[in-house]
């Protein structure tokens, strides 16, 4: 019945729709090849420019370079995608372009939505997090609307009342066409983001030379904000001035004795306040010329920072690097205590905390020794919690000396009888801590359809997983579940999930 009922579904789809498909997944690529061309034209802008003022452009460069990177990352888990679904629905011989079971209702729901294996949430959270990253970038008020709006991923009111989330509502039971355009489509919307921010960081970048026929003072402070009983020291100068002759400079009506235009005042209250005076030199006809000029800034209480360098909590029995810094101050004049665990310095304002036990408090105090004497310049107070489960994987050689980790999908039953057993890391870009497998279970299925667990005593295969391994035909899958490990804190876990192993 089951196949009947999809059956009917796939005649629902009339040709004339999938042709639409077809029609509209061209214009998009279209539209997205486009929209390429003008932002490579601007990454190639950047380029000149970097060679040829390095110092001017060095900063918004590398801003261009972390828009492309994030923005071909999540362009190009499209694409995979696409791929996927496209071979899934034809074979592996499957064309994006050149789609043949455009009517298939099953390929776009294997792979975005199979338990254990689907990659609809990993899209769902790639285009929250590039979503997020990229309108921070975005100055326009109304672009903004519009790239939030394109890469949005709120399920419309029916999808909630059907009780789906966001990567169900998109692809389950969707023709392959339909899924391979909006896929296409969130490549354009990725194109369209990625041009709006690079426009506005060359906006940034001088292209021409631009020169001044104006003199103005200006008023260069060290720092606008200033410890209470520190300096504040600010260097004060006229635009194209002339080295030959060397302005007067006033505040409060009396002239600072300072050739190189440098004032100082020791700060003893916090407040704003605001620097006045004027400038006055001779120009080329003898001619006195006085700028004023006005610089405010602040006088603050001291103040430490404390920064977890790889996220905003603490992880029990793991080494956490730490920064800490008190502006003003040298690192090696600060004195740092913790408490809920041990602190180790390491140098240079770092140290390595490891709390001892999740669920409580780690609290930071800072002291330094300021102008002869001790003073506390904060408190700060960190989460302590347990370190997230691994990711478990199969590590087997590429052929050259180097690692490949595999996590699930098709394998070589060659490579495969050629590994040792499972591994566990967590692996997420932030963190690197490798775990310790304890045992597994692996599932097979006999000739009967029924499920045969085999578990391990360790993280090696046993010889009857492994006979049981050999055993099994191309196409024919089985599945690692129930894995417990250790990770440096001591922790026991059992990970969520199933590891999906298809012979090829």
């Amino acid at each position: 019945m089951y196949l009947v009922l999809m059956a009917m579904l796939a005649l629902n789809v009339s040709s004339d729709v999938l042709n639409g498909f077809s029609l509209v997944s061209d214009s998009l690529n279209k539209s997205t090849r486009n929209a390429s061309h003008v932002n490579n034209d601007i990454y190639q802008t950047f380029d000149e420019q970097m060679k040829s003022n390095p110092a001017k452009v060095k900063q918004w460069y590398d801003k261009a370079q972390y828009v492309r990177t994030i923005s071909d990352s999540i362009f190009n888990l499209a694409e995979e995608l696409k791929v996927a679904i496209v071979r899934e629905s034809d074979g592996e011989d499957g064309d994006v372009n050149d789609i043949r079971n455009r009517e298939d209702l099953e390929a776009s729901t294997q792979i975005m939505l199979a338990p254990g294996t689907g990659r609809g949430k990993q899209l769902f959270k790639a285009i929250n997090s590039y979503r997020e990253r990229i309108v921070k970038m975005v100055t326009d008020k109304e672009k903004k609307e519009i790239i939030s709006s394109n890469l949005s991923t709120e399920v419309p009111a029916k999808g909630r009342l059907m009780g789906k989330n966001w990567q169900e509502y998109m692809f389950e039971s969707v023709p392959t066409a339909a899924a391979v355009t909006l896929l296409t489509k969130l490549q354009n919307d990725i194109r369209y983001a990625e041009g709006e921010v690079l426009h506005n960081l060359i906006n940034n970048v001088d292209v021409k030379d631009i020169r001044v026929n104006q003199l103005n003072a200006y008023v260069i402070p060290n720092s606008q904000t200033v410890v209470q009983g520190g300096r504040f020291s600010a260097q004060i100068i006229m635009a194209a001035v002339d080295t030959t002759r060397r302005p007067t400079i006033y505040i409060g009506g009396q002239p600072i004795r300072s050739d190189k235009g440098i004032y100082e005042t020791v700060c003893n209250r916090t407040g704003d306040f605001t620097l006045n005076g004027f400038i006055e030199m001779l120009n080329g006809d003898g001619e006195t010329i006085r700028r004023d000029f006005s610089q405010k800034y602040t006088v603050v209480a001291p103040s430490a920072t404390v920064s977890a360098d790889i996220m905003n909590v603490l992880y029990a029995g793991y080494d956490n690097p730490m920064s800490v810094s008190v502006p003003g101050i040298p690192n090696n004049r600060l004195h740092v205590t913790m408490t809920g665990g041990t602190l180790t310095e390491k140098g240079d304002g770092h140290y390595i905390a490891r709390p001892t036990a999740p669920g409580g408090e780690a609290v930071f105090t800072i002291s330094a020794q300021n102008e002869g004497r001790t003073q506390e310049m904060g408190k700060f107070t960190f989460r302590i919690r347990k370190l997230p489960d691994p990711t478990a994987f199969i590590a087997y050689s590429d052929g050259q000396g180097g690692k490949n980790h595999f996590k699930g999908g098709s394998i070589s039953k060659q490579i495969l009888m050629g590994t040792e057993g499972i591994g566990a890391a967590i692996d997420d870009g932030l963190l690197n801590i490798t775990f310790r497998v304890q045992n597994f279970n692996m599932i097979f299925y006999d000739a009967m359809g029924n499920a045969v667990p085999y578990k391990s005593n360790g993280a090696n295969f046993t010889d009857q997983q492994r006979n049981q391994i050999r055993g099994l035909a191309r196409n024919k899958r089985f599945y690692i579940t129930e894995i417990h490990a250790v990770g440096p804190d001591g922790i026991e876990r059992t990970l969520d999930g199933a590891m999906e192993v298809i012979i090829k």
